[in-house]
């Protein structure tokens, strides 16, 4: 356990320093600007693919509570050191399984997903609870938006490199070119090198690893110190710790409407994120720029943490919600009308959205919870951000399949000599003001909530 101290800067506090190297360790993934393909090139067919990540958002909605409770039961320490180990495990199975089989590989990538999640479920709330109480044992607890805003510059950078890099070592004919540019004449197929941005996920997988390893448990009142019993004592005192902060959220209408206002903002625009190459197509960029765009995008990691713990310092609560209220649906409407090149501004408008919500519902979580009920309250975010993520997909999804059964009848009627690929564009364009009327409908919903039960004791 720490020794209480004066106050000293947040950066020199070793579990500050290792939460950082283990958020971008943790997710600065190679394969990311490859996710797609690379799963494709393995030999899965697209109904595959969608089920694997069917079962990763699963497993991480019903593990995420559990490991938050857990976390504050046996310590967050063991699921940090659990959610690494476990990401050594699920990038090592796919790096190296054979391509011979394909059932092999479908069950193979199958295991990869479900350990995925439960990775990223045990990281969930216990990073960011072990690094906070930390900076209130040895540190200042004011210092927390400090800590968001350096964290969210190395974060943008990892992932610059990442999303550079993990495109670059996919490509055969670049990895030849590098290779005889150092004197080494080398013949390279897609087959070996898609496994390139697996291997250097790897690698970071070991330092995250490490960073876990180094970290201290910070002494709870409900954490586990080794004479509290095990087995099922644990399991049901981590199902009482869950019901017990879920109770105190609801009861606690500041950190209730954080986490709603916050999972409406991340839902919506996490699925606009995740159809930005096929809008950037939409608005006539080349394929070749997708890079770049996505490290101008993480560059904005670097601009507004900063802007954002003055406002959260500084400001009331309710300055931040209308600032990225006004960013989200500003961004979003003017998304919808595809202007050709110049679409990429308010696409950098709308991710900026991101980046303020993500900064100011950790601050205001944090700022509000206890120490021993953090990870769970945390973990009650996570899984509100997924099952909202879900919902909005499953809508969207389910209105494209409408609007191309509309069309698709007339339009192959009319236009004989165009492939399906144009009938799909022609829906996305027309169902893209689903994005901002779907979000437009869901604030107003919740101002009214605010208006009508919790006026006189949030956003003051």
């Amino acid at each position: 356990m720490f020794e209480k101290t004066s106050p000293v800067s947040p950066f020199s506090i070793p579990n500050i320093q290792r939460y950082i190297a283990f958020k971008v360790l943790f997710n600065s993934r190679f394969y990311y600007p490859v996710f797609t393909i690379l799963f494709l090139d393995f030999g899965l067919t697209v109904p595959q693919f969608a089920i694997l990540n069917a079962v990763w958002a699963a497993t991480i909605v019903m593990a995420e509570i559990p490991s938050g409770a857990l976390a504050d039961i046996i310590g967050r320490k063991r699921l940090l050191v659990f959610a690494t180990l476990t990401m050594v495990v699920e990038v090592g199975m796919i790096s190296f399984v054979p391509t011979s089989n394909p059932s092999l590989i479908f069950y193979v990538f199958l295991i990869n997903r479900f350990l995925s999640g439960l990775a990223e479920a045990a990281a969930s709330g216990a990073d960011e609870a072990l690094a906070y109480d930390a900076l209130k044992d040895r540190g200042n607890p004011d210092d927390w938006g400090r800590v968001l805003e350096v964290l969210a510059r190395f974060q943008a950078l990892g992932f610059i490199i990442a999303m550079s890099t993990g495109a670059a070592l996919y490509d055969p004919r670049l990895m030849e070119g590098l290779c005889r540019f150092f004197g080494v004449s080398i013949s390279l197929t897609q087959e070996t090198t898609m496994r390139f941005p697996l291997y250097a996920t790897l690698i970071l997988s070991f330092f995250a690893c490490l960073a876990t390893l180094g970290m201290e448990e910070i002494a709870q009142t409900n954490a586990a110190s080794g004479d509290t019993p095990g087995g099922i004592h644990r399991v049901k005192q981590a199902f009482r710790l869950t019901f017990t902060a879920g109770a105190w959220i609801f009861k606690t209408p500041f950190v209730l409407s954080v986490i709603l206002f916050g999972m409406l903002f991340d839902g919506i625009i996490r699925m606009v994120v995740t159809l930005s190459s096929q809008y950037y197509r939409m608005i006539q960029l080349p394929e070749a720029l997708f890079g770049i765009i996505g490290s101008m995008v993480a560059m904005l990691g670097f601009i507004i943490p900063r802007i954002a713990r003055k406002i959260a310092e500084q400001k009331a609560p309710a300055q931040g919600l209308w600032i990225t209220a006004a960013l989200t649906i500003s961004g979003l409407t003017t998304m919808s009308f595809f202007w050709p090149w110049t679409g990429l501004l308010p696409a950098l408008i709308t991710f900026s959205a991101m980046y303020f919500n993500g900064f100011f519902v950790s601050f205001y979580i944090n700022r509000e919870t206890v120490s021993e009920q953090r990870a769970t309250v945390l973990s009650f975010k996570g899984l509100s951000y997924n099952l909202s993520y879900g919902i909005l997909g499953t809508g969207y999804a389910l209105l494209l399949k409408t609007k191309k059964q509309a069309l698709g009848q007339e339009f192959f009627l009319e236009n004989r000599d165009m492939g399906p690929a144009m009938l799909d564009n022609i829906v996305f364009k027309e169902s893209f003001t689903w994005f901002p009327g779907t979000f437009l409908i869901g604030f107003v919903f919740l101002c009214l909530v605010y208006l009508f039960f919790i006026k006189n004791k949030i956003l003051k």
